[in-house]
């Protein structure tokens, strides 16, 4: 593998993990945006305004958690690729070496 491939590869798999992250962060936004309306039509019927106020927090209390736990996911899968792509192009620098030396590294 080229350097302008490694290179090409890397790219690519740092642009698909801010394409996830940025995915999740548009569901997390979906989320949170659903809960508003659900809250604003809650607050439009004709409630109680205790009750009305109260499942309104446990809606966006109950979203917001989700958005976040998608967020975290994304932010999880996109450090894995990035840790994988680091081990990758150790593992290409040190071919890249060997093959420059003749000297086997690791």
């Amino acid at each position: 593998m080229s350097a302008e491939e490694m290179t090409s590869s890397v790219e690519t798999i740092e642009v698909e993990a801010e394409r996830m992250l940025e995915e999740a962060r548009g569901k997390a936004n979906e989320i949170l945006l659903k809960a508003n309306e659900e809250a604003n039509k809650i607050l439009s019927s004709k409630l109680p305004m205790d009750e009305v106020k109260a499942e309104c927090e446990r809606i966006i209390y109950k979203a917001r958690e989700e958005a976040d736990k998608k967020v975290e996911e994304a932010k999880e899968k996109t450090s894995k690729i990035k840790a994988e792509v680091g081990n990758k192009v150790d593992k290409i620098t040190e071919r890249i070496v060997s093959n420059i030396t003749g000297a086997e590294l690791g």
